[in-house]
C-alpha cells in the first residue's frame, strides 16, 4: 500500500501538468516515494461556493486509493488570495482530518511561466530572446502574453503547452520571481513531511 497526494485542480490542463510539477518537486525533496493520485477536477466557479470544495475533497479521497494528503491548486483570478485562501483552508479542515493545503496562483497559473520565461526559450514556440516581465504575477491575461512571446504561427494552447512547460520550468527562477509559486513549493514540502510523520 502506497501513500498518495491528491491534487484538486480546476482545468483539464492542470490534470496533466500538476502531477509533472509535483513529481519534480517531490524528487528534489527526497520524497519520490509519495505517489500522486490522478487529480480531481472541479470548476473554479463551483469550488468557491460553500459546500462544493468539501464535496470535492470527500469525493476525491473516496474515489482514489491510498490518499494521505490533499493539495488544492486554483487560480486566484480577481479574488484576493489573502482573503480567499484562509477561507478555503478552513473549509478543507472541516472536510477531512488529512493534512491539506490550498494554493492560489496569483491571477492565473500561467503567470508562473511568465516569471520563469527564460526557461522556455526555443521551447513550445517561445522566442529565443524572451525575457520575463518585472512583476509576472501582476499580469492579467498571462495566456495571451505567452502567445505574444511566441514565434509567428504559434499560440499558447493550454492543454498542449502547460504540461510541456511544467516539465521545463526553472523551479529556482519561478520560486524567486513568483511568490505564489514559492508558496506552492513550501506547501508541497510541508505536506510531504506531514505524510512521513503519519507513516
Amino acid at each position: 500500500m502506497g501513500q498518495a497526494i491528491v491534487p484538486i485542480v480546476e482545468g483539464q490542463a492542470e490534470v496533466e501538468s500538476v502531477p509533472i510539477l509535483l513529481r519534480r518537486l517531490l524528487t528534489d525533496l527526497g520524497a519520490s516515494d509519495l505517489l500522486i493520485s490522478t487529480p480531481f477536477r472541479v470548476k473554479r466557479n463551483r469550488v468557491v461556493k460553500e459546500g462544493e470544495l468539501e464535496r470535492a475533497i470527500k469525493q476525491a479521497i473516496r474515489s482514489r486509493p491510498d490518499v494521505r494528503t490533499v493539495l488544492v491548486l486554483l487560480d486566484s483570478d480577481d479574488d484576493c488570495p489573502a482573503r480567499l485562501g484562509p477561507e478555503l483552508v478552513g473549509r478543507c479542515k472541516r472536510a477531512t482530518h488529512l493534512p491539506a493545503a490550498v494554493v492560489l496562483a496569483q491571477k492565473e497559473l500561467e503567470c508562473w511561466f511568465l516569471g520563469a520565461k527564460e526557461s522556455f526559450r526555443g521551447v513550445r514556440g517561445i522566442r529565443r530572446d524572451a525575457i520575463a516581465p518585472p512583476d509576472a504575477e501582476a499580469i492579467r491575461g498571462a495566456k495571451q502574453h505567452l502567445t505574444r512571446n511566441m514565434e509567428k504561427g504559434y499560440r499558447y494552447l493550454e492543454v498542449d503547452d502547460q504540461p510541456a512547460m511544467m516539465d521545463e520550468i526553472d523551479l529556482g527562477l519561478a520560486r524567486e520571481r513568483c511568490p505564489s509559486f514559492a508558496r506552492f513549493c513550501r506547501e508541497t514540502a510541508r505536506l510531504a513531511s506531514e505524510v512521513k510523520k503519519i507513516g
